[in-house]
């Protein structure tokens, strides 16, 4: 696979060395370092331990702009950018990923939609078309996610639509997806390989030591997602994700993310409006 931007590489783990771009069969595109363990564990643990299911991941950003503080407070843009790489290499060696792109980009070329990192992404879908596509969610707070979900998005209709993924996962980090009508959530099991899910977010120690104890809070949205789905009910999975289908986007290209979103919104707000008046 061609990568366009000078700097970026490819590294595939020495588990994976037999397994071909074509094999793929879930593939992840983040933002960070470290989003792929967050939101698309699903996919992770259903590969770990399969012959005919790989797992691959795709990071955008090459994290020289991240936060710095405890044990990284005194790095330089270089170090945190080649401190983050090795992280994101580690856990692709940890997880067993097919292979882990780091295209190198900056949250600016993200934004603007820089060709090269369209033509990238177009060409990393084109080399795998994955049954399963983990992307961030519509609803997600961070800015640079949202970009990034646009690239991938514009990215994907490069490709004819039979090449296209079957199904589209946009998972929760920096907004999660409670909010949603359950009818409308896809509620991805995570509890396999507990032991698995914790090593591969701490392998991030330049950020969980900066004071960000992204390991305490994933496991325990996932916990809590699982808990708190059905009060009526005992726990059905002791760990959940949750996602909004993006399906439609491979379908139609014309079903904008605010397509997807707008009546997501609108149906929570109803339901909200609609408890408060039954009780008035």
């Amino acid at each position: 696979m061609q990568l366009a931007n000078a700097n970026s590489h490819l590294h595939i783990p020495p588990s994976s060395v037999a397994i071909k771009p074509e094999q793929v069969t879930h593939l992840a595109i983040g933002a960070h370092s470290d989003d792929l363990e967050i939101f698309a564990y699903h996919g992770i643990a259903e590969c770990y331990d399969s012959n005919e299911k790989h797992f691959a991941g795709v990071t955008i950003t090459e994290g020289r702009g991240c936060s710095r503080n405890g044990t990284s407070a005194h790095y330089t843009n270089d170090e945190m950018a080649a401190v983050r790489a090795k992280e994101q290499k580690a856990a692709a060696d940890l997880g067993r990923y097919a292979f882990v792109a780091l295209l190198g980009y900056q949250s600016s070329d993200a934004r603007e939609k820089a060709a090269s990192l369209i033509e990238d992404l177009a060409n990393l879908l084109e080399a795998t078309q994955p049954e399963i596509l983990y992307l961030h969610n519509p609803a997600d707070k961070h800015s640079t996610h949202i970009a990034c979900l646009s690239c991938c998005v514009t990215a994907l209709r490069r490709l004819p639509v039979e090449k296209r993924p079957k199904k589209i996962y946009g998972c929760e980090v920096w907004r999660d997806l409670d909010w949603m009508l359950d009818s409308h959530k896809i509620a991805l099991p995570v509890d396999r390989h507990p032991e698995l899910a914790a090593e591969l977010i701490s392998v991030f120690d330049s950020q969980i030591q900066g004071g960000k104890r992204y390991d305490l809070a994933t496991l325990g949205r996932r916990r809590a997602n699982a808990t708190f789905f059905e009060p009526r009910s005992g726990d059905e999975a002791e760990a959940l994700t949750y996602a909004i289908d993006l399906s439609p986007l491979a379908k139609d290209d014309q079903t904008s993310l605010s397509d997807i979103v707008a009546p997501l919104l609108s149906a929570f707000t109803q339901d909200v409006q609609a408890k408060l008046e039954a009780d008035a």
